[in-house]
């Protein structure tokens, strides 16, 4: 018997209340400066309510880009975060799987220690390797490139152990079953794992869509066409425009329209995201 306390819900109820006014204010406030003028955000008190400026400041910063002539629109911005954001994902999905579908199925010679190579990575993000990593790039053409963005980020130690765990929870006698029935290697990849793994590749796919898409380091260093300019980056750039003053408004506006996507993958895919987190068994 659950005993009632209403101190307890009362104080719970406050302090998840508490906890969304905290992490929501933020985006409010950049939702209200999105929708003013520049000059009504250098004035004090900031403003609290929306303005009027929403549609003028949307399209000025979506064709028109921040920061005189020359300015990147940021519809470009967003279509290479994009493009990156879903190669890196879709890329690192696509090895993990193979990865770890050989190092669970296929019985050959020093599998378990090229798995542990695989996993030692981990203690070699980017940043460590980055100047070996850019040699390699530069040498083989692939500056200012989207192959350049996303190749270099694509391996996944994280993602070939999560595969590796959920295809040791699937039963040998799928496999024997599958074998029997005269299906190979591959049309077994296809048909059972693939499709006992959807949930995992959703909730993966999530999170490294946003890893993807929050990427400053590597497309800083590897791009100086302004063609290949990722949102962040221009977010950045527009802070650090040449000696003007941040236009506030329209770099929240870009702010806010960086947050968009993101946040849409997240709602369309919660409840298979919370799935493949939280499944133990198939």
């Amino acid at each position: 018997m659950i005993e009632n306390r209403p101190f307890i819900t009362v104080l719970a109820h406050f302090t998840l209340i508490l906890g969304v006014f905290i992490v929501a204010f933020p985006i409010w406030i950049t939702f209200v400066a999105a929708t003013h003028e520049a000059v009504r955000m250098t004035q004090v008190p900031l403003p609290l309510l929306p303005g009027d400026q929403f549609f003028v400041n949307l399209k000025t910063v979506l064709f028109e880009g921040v920061g005189g002539s020359g300015a990147v629109p940021v519809w470009l911005m967003m279509f290479n975060s994009l493009i990156m954001a879903m190669l890196i994902a879709l890329g690192k999905i696509t090895i993990s799987l193979l990865s770890a579908f050989a190092i669970v199925y296929f019985r050959f010679p020093f599998r378990m220690g090229f798995f542990w190579m695989i996993f030692i990575t981990l203690m070699l993000p980017v940043e460590v390797r980055i100047m070996p990593t850019f040699e390699v790039v530069s040498n083989l053409g692939m500056l200012n490139s989207y192959w350049g963005m996303t190749v270099p980020l694509i391996a996944s130690a994280t993602a070939t152990f999560m595969f590796r765990q959920v295809f040791l929870t699937i039963p040998d006698e799928m496999l024997e079953a599958a074998r029997v029935d005269g299906a190979g290697p591959m049309r077994f990849f296809w048909d059972i794992l693939i499709p006992l793994s959807r949930t995992n590749i959703a909730a993966l796919f999530v999170i490294l869509f946003i890893y993807g898409w929050n990427q400053y380091l590597w497309p800083l260093l590897i791009t100086t066409d302004s063609g290949y300019f990722t949102v962040v980056m221009g977010i950045k750039q527009m802070l650090e425009s040449a000696e003007q003053s941040p236009v506030w408004n329209l770099i929240m506006m870009t702010a806010l329209l960086a947050m968009l996507p993101p946040i849409i993958v997240v709602l369309s895919m919660q409840k298979m995201f919370v799935r493949g987190l939280t499944e133990t068994e198939k």
